[in-house]
């Protein structure tokens, strides 16, 4: 009998999980681009370190999908404040990261609800947009949600 899809918040007790399929959603979007996933590098702590603090500070906030107590979907949303612009009176914004569903999981709407769940977050958090850096696979969701291309972004790594 297949099980039914249940959605919940993250808490700290998944977080060895989650990091987990971070690091390998991480990991499969970089290997798409033909570059190796750098050695040596501790993202396991650093991410760790990362969800500990801005979940105990309500900046940060996860919805899960799970078949049983199995783990299969994951979304995050991260808010931060910047002086307000014109598209964006509150200064308030949610960034997306951690979406990604277990590949035996997807094409069959998990990733769309999470992503409905962690938008409503930010919506409810007073944000006034949400960014995010797709990977190539989420293009196609996240421009069927309603998201828009930027071509003005642009990084500088220090």
């Amino acid at each position: 009998m297949e099980k039914q899809i249940i959605y919940r918040k993250l808490s700290e007790n998944d977080l060895e999980t989650f990091i987990s399929m971070r690091i390998a959603q991480l990991s499969e979007e970089y290997t798409s681009t033909g570059r190796e996933v750098p050695q040596g590098v501790d993202l396991k702590g650093a991410l760790l370190d990362y969800y500990h603090r801005h979940l105990a500070d309500g900046t940060f906030v996860s919805w899960l999908a799970l078949d049983g107590e199995k783990i299969i979907g994951t979304s995050g949303m991260s808010f931060v404040e910047k002086p307000p612009y014109f598209t964006c009176t509150s200064g308030k914004l949610g960034l997306l990261s951690s979406m990604y569903t277990d590949p035996s999981y997807r094409r069959m709407g998990i990733a769309k609800e999470l992503l409905g769940r962690v938008v409503e977050e930010a919506r409810a958090y007073g944000c006034g947009a949400v960014h995010i850096t797709a990977s190539d696979m989420g293009v196609k969701l996240y421009t069927a949600f309603g998201f828009q291309h930027n071509d003005n972004f642009m990084y500088y790594n220090l």
